[in-house]
């Protein structure tokens, strides 16, 4: 048996030095976000709870009191707080992507779709149009949240089109599945691609269009943690087109 040299058992001490080292600190970063996370679910909720609830009591006890514009500030008010609110939930969301463990199963890609459909389709007026999906592997609740942040955009910036159309497929491709979330709307400029999916990045403003720029992002750490990848074609006017590819042999996070 060939014996490891005293210069390659060094190497390999060294390495693993590193390697502990590096765990300890991924531990240490992965607490540190969990205390943050518990402090902007608990410490900021409250303020805003109050702000919401005395300007609600306040509109109760001086119902018949204020004019027109007093009781528009004070709606302001509690829609702003209940916009803070679920930032606050989409930010502990996103921050919890990366460190819940997979639960890894085989996944009928048309069925989720379906679920996802019927929970963010209410009041769309257009058409939606399923192609075949093949099935994947991976995390059911977790890929439920790219398909049904896909499919509210597509909802959203389809909505002022004068026929709304949204069409779902899926093909095999080498050793990867890609999915598409194709729809008719307003599009995006494509030379502010690389904001598509970051947090906090918006191609349109606030007023056009609702969001706070975490669904995107969302979709794309999701995909990551399954080995995928993200990507999207747009022209302004001429609608978007959003894919997704899982491994076909999956490669998890």
């Amino acid at each position: 048996m060939r014996m490891m040299s005293s210069d390659n058992e060094t190497e390999v001490a060294s390495l693993q030095a590193q390697l502990r080292t590096c765990t300890a600190r991924l531990e240490a970063a992965n607490n540190e976000l969990e205390m943050l996370c518990h402090a902007v679910s608990h410490d900021l909720r409250a303020p805003l709870r109050a702000v919401d609830g005395f300007s609600r009591m306040l509109l109760q006890r001086c119902e018949g009191r204020f004019d027109a514009e007093e009781l528009r500030l004070l709606q302001v008010v509690r829609a702003n707080s209940a916009t803070m609110h679920r930032l606050i939930d989409d930010i502990v969301d996103f921050a919890r992507l990366s460190r819940d463990a997979l639960r890894v199963v085989d996944i009928d890609m048309t069925e989720l779709v379906s679920q996802g459909w019927n929970e963010v389709s209410r009041g769309f007026a257009g058409e939606m149009r399923v192609q075949s999906l093949p099935a994947a592997r991976g995390d059911r609740a977790l890929l439920k949240q790219v398909w049904m942040h896909l499919l509210s955009n597509a909802v959203k910036f389809s909505a002022p089109s004068a026929a709304p159309a949204i069409v779902i497929g899926g093909e095999r491709h080498g050793d990867e599945t890609v999915y598409t979330v194709r729809d008719n709307g307003v599009g995006c400029d494509m030379t502010y691609a690389d904001k598509l999916f970051k947090a906090f990045q918006r191609l349109h403003g606030a007023s056009e269009f609702p969001g706070n720029g975490i669904g995107l992002a969302s979709v794309a750490r999701i995909v990551k943690r399954h080995g995928g990848r993200v990507g999207a074609e747009s022209h302004p006017g001429h609608g978007a087109t959003f894919w997704f590819s899982i491994p076909i042999a999956g490669v998890f996070e």
